[in-house]
């Protein structure tokens, strides 16, 4: 299943950050975004764009007057959002509309819903697609909230979810436990976990016709995502995955796509592209984004590109941009200090 690698930007934005007390065009500049970016028509954010957003919007929520994941919940309506959760909202109960959820997000957003049912409860984790680093706090929050809100708002019942979970918990737990009336727990993935019975229970905001209309975009949607797979696109994507085995040649990337590595090269080489090219695009990239977004030491990133040694990483980097990778987290650092 193919993943999305641009995600509209919905008009709802732009009134939301105004709404919570945030300057969209603050927010944007802090994000090296474009300035006219709400303004535009359909307009799209990269994965390391719409991460770069919520970092932004977190920084700049600091002191706002309650959390920003609980003012965001409060602003919640299903006008305000997409069609894959307008959908959410017309669905039967909560156990359609994760499904659902489930089954269009990634047209929206950089993450994959797995969802768990038995007798005594319906469970929903939460894994980022295409980002390599911790997803921002204030961004498994605001999921959390949401899914929560969505329950509240479609069932008119102050619904308490089972269990809750964060890798990393938010600085002031208090006001979520108020919220959620439940505290939030640590946890390797973001969980959320619903009674049975309040998955099940009826939404007031069922409308059947609705679903009719919305449901054959959404798989268009889905069809035309699934369509327009590159090669490039599939090749780092695997090469993500195998990096940090240090299993990176292209023997074991054509073997994971199924292919032999002739006929990867050759339809490679039908989009322009040779596949040691590729491979030092994408070790450069991932480079420079665990240099700017994390803390990671050179020799940890070296393992995580798959070099034998952090000499190897050194002279590669140094090729790459003409720096050491000590300076040019200096130099990222002075930048966006200067933002």
């Amino acid at each position: 299943m193919k993943r999305a690698d641009a995600f509209a930007i919905e008009p709802g934005w732009q009134l939301l950050l105004l709404d919570i007390g945030l300057s969209p065009q603050l927010v944007l500049k802090h994000a090296q975004l474009p300035s006219d970016l709400f303004a535009r028509q359909q307009a799209q954010l990269s994965i390391d764009d719409c991460f770069r957003l919520w970092i932004s919007v977190e920084t700049l929520s600091a002191q706002l007057p309650r959390p920003l994941p609980l003012l965001i919940g409060d602003s919640l309506s299903f006008e305000m959002f997409s069609p894959p959760l307008v959908a959410a909202g017309c669905s039967p109960n909560l156990n359609v509309a994760l499904e659902r959820i489930a089954q269009y997000k990634r047209l929206i957003c950089p993450m994959r819903i797995e969802i768990q049912r038995d007798e005594q409860e319906t469970r929903l984790r939460l894994r980022c697609e295409g980002y390599d680093l911790a997803m921002p706090t204030v961004f498994v929050a605001t999921e959390l909230v949401f899914f929560t809100q969505l329950a509240r708002l479609a069932t008119r019942q102050p619904i308490v979810p089972r269990r809750l979970c964060m890798p990393a918990l938010p600085d002031t737990l208090d006001p979520y436990t108020s919220y959620f009336g439940r505290r939030i727990e640590r946890g390797e993935l973001p969980e959320l976990a619903f009674a049975a019975s309040d998955a099940a229970r009826p939404f007031l905001t069922e409308n059947p016709a609705l679903w009719d209309f919305l449901e054959p975009n959404l798989n268009q949607r889905l069809s035309e995502l699934q369509q327009s797979a590159s090669w490039q696109q599939k090749v780092e994507s695997v090469l993500i995955e195998l990096l940090p085995s240090g299993e990176s040649n292209v023997q074991s990337v054509a073997n994971r796509l199924a292919l032999s590595p002739r006929t990867l090269q050759r339809h490679l080489a039908d989009e322009g592209l040779r596949f040691q090219h590729l491979l030092n695009a994408t070790r450069e990239r991932l480079a420079k984004r665990y240099l700017s977004q994390s803390p990671l030491a050179p020799g940890e990133i070296a393992f995580l590109l798959g070099f034998r040694d952090s000499n190897s990483f050194l002279r590669a980097f140094k090729t790459w941009t003409g720096a050491t990778p000590g300076e040019f987290r200096r130099l990222d650092s002075n930048r966006t200090g200067a933002i």
